[in-house]
């Protein structure tokens, strides 16, 4: 199968934005992704997949910690940010949550502790026990089909 036709069937599937954000050294380091998943309500566990050319992977190995942040849809340049889209890079300052770096105004912010790795493919796995959330109300920025979207309200029909 052709790597390019593999590549399209998974950008038909729509996800959310997320900033993934570790520390070491004092250094906040963070990378725009969007695979990223729950695992399990009891107990608490998400996972996120880093490729292994990813700067953050070592990072997140040697901190063995992690934030998820959920994008709203008002961050799309924070996104193009944190996958070194920008001709030129912009300073972000972050936030803490449980004393890990988060991004205000994102959606969701989930700090988390590495509980688990599994390394599959040319991708690293990271479960992680997530030990705080914060929520803010707005919708999220959304990918599809190589092209950052916003939601649209659809109205349900009344019956």
């Amino acid at each position: 199968m052709d790597d390019r036709l593999f590549r399209n069937a998974m950008s038909k599937f729509a996800t959310g934005v997320t900033v993934i954000a570790t520390e070491t050294n004092g250094n906040v380091h963070g990378m725009t992704a969007n695979a990223f998943m729950s695992v399990s309500l009891d107990p608490k566990l998400v996972v996120i997949s880093i490729g292994e050319r990813a700067n953050i992977l070592s990072k997140i190995k040697d901190s063995g910690i992690f934030t998820v942040n959920i994008l709203a849809d008002d961050q799309k340049e924070l996104s193009m940010n944190f996958a070194g889209q920008l001709k030129e890079t912009k300073e972000v300052s972050f936030a803490r949550l449980n004393d890990m770096p988060v991004i205000d105004g994102a959606v969701a912010q989930m700090a988390c502790e590495v509980s688990a790795t599994h390394v599959e493919g040319d991708h690293t796995l990271f479960i992680g026990r997530v030990k705080d959330v914060y929520l803010e109300e707005k919708d999220p920025l959304l990918f599809f089909n190589g092209k950052y979207r916003s939601m649209i309200a659809v109205e349900e029909p009344i019956s």
